[in-house]
């Protein structure tokens, strides 16, 4: 079924990066680790570096997870949204072109949720 608007919808996104105080969104997820039910949203200034995202930000969002402990960052897949990246972990969000609203995705090979299940 399409759907016809009856007017111009103009109005500026409340969500826009000029809104967040020189932070920027970013999307967090863990594939294959459904016991987050989505991705994290963590708002942070474009010149962070990658290694703090790494070390600091998705540590503490997915630690408690029974798969966290085993993960060899080594082997770790990154995507930035479908495209598969490798990140300069001493680089700034930015020079890894991370941009406002950008999902960072990660997969860790041969971990795949407790007990294979996805969770």
């Amino acid at each position: 079924m399409s759907i016809n608007a009856l007017a111009d919808y103009e109005f500026p996104s409340s969500d826009r990066l000029e809104n967040f105080k020189g932070k920027q969104l970013v999307y967090v997820n863990w594939e294959k680790h459904r016991m987050f039910s989505r991705p994290f949203v963590l708002a942070l200034t474009p010149d962070t570096p990658f290694s703090v995202i790494k070390d600091k930000y998705i540590t503490d969002c997915y630690r408690y997870h029974p798969d966290f402990a085993q993960i060899d960052w080594s082997k770790v897949v990154w995507q930035n949204s479908n495209d598969v990246f490798t990140p300069d972990m001493n680089k700034s969000l930015a020079e890894n072109g991370i941009g406002h609203k950008d999902l960072i995705r990660f997969t860790t090979p041969g971990l795949d949720g407790i007990a294979g299940t996805g969770y």
